[in-house]
């Protein structure tokens, strides 16, 4: 998954969460924030960060700029909520990922609703199975370790206790947690923030949901899935 027109800035602060301010080229300007978690760990000042200019196709936009990604350290990180799914739709459909429960993909349907969710993908596979996948996207990383949620989700406990249901009436379901940066040597639901998802996750390895966990290499003006990582509950 590619950007178009990046540009570097320095962070300077984040008045609400939908828009930060970054000096651009000795300029303040202020950026779409497309990532409405906490990021706090993040989101420090003077931190360098990578904007997308949308001056040549502004639209309805009010915001020229958005906030993209975030250096840590010697990591790159990418805080584009949106990014996560286009990179599972595209390793899904060139084959680079490929679901333990479903080697062959027949149809990939985007935002289907089960229950009283609207899960990520449905798949259906060349066997005739059907398949739900509801797709986390993970900024927050500790010593190596990714984790989520960085805030409370009550929607997501209610993704992952339908997805157990879904699992029970003889589909198949599976949670990915998409890392937006490399280096990780692991994945662990985040008990210190919400206990009560972390539960509902290990309910859900369970009872037959897949919960699986992959990084991406994240360059400044693209995200692509790279290689699968362990998932500790």
């Amino acid at each position: 998954m590619k950007y178009e027109n990046i540009c570097k800035g320095s962070f300077i602060a984040r008045p609400n969460r939908f828009i930060a301010e970054a000096a651009v080229g000795g300029e303040i300007v202020r950026a779409h924030v497309k990532n409405t978690g906490r990021c706090r760990e993040l989101l420090q000042p003077g931190v360098e960060v990578f904007l997308e200019d949308h001056s040549q196709k502004m639209g309805k936009r009010k915001l020229r700029y958005s906030l993209i990604a975030v250096r840590k350290g010697d990591m790159l990180v990418n805080i584009d909520s949106q990014a996560p799914n286009r990179v599972c739709e595209e390793a899904l459909r060139t084959g680079k990922l490929v679901l333990p429960f479903m080697s062959e993909l027949k149809a990939i349907e985007r935002e289907k609703t089960f229950m009283g969710s609207r899960f990520d993908f449905r798949l259906q596979g060349r066997d005739g199975r059907n398949g739900w996948l509801e797709v986390k996207g993970v900024t927050l990383e500790e010593n190596g370790i990714a984790r989520f949620p960085d805030a409370p989700t009550e929607r997501g406990v209610r993704h992952v206790l339908e997805l157990i249901e879904a699992v029970k009436q003889g589909d198949k379901g599976a949670i990915l947690f998409v890392i937006q940066m490399e280096g990780i040597r692991c994945f662990e639901p985040n008990d210190r923030t919400h206990k009560a998802f972390g539960d509902a996750l290990r309910t859900a390895a369970k009872s037959g949901v897949e919960i699986l966990a992959y990084q991406c290499r994240v360059d400044e003006d693209q995200m692509v899935l790279s290689a699968r990582v362990p998932v500790r509950l």
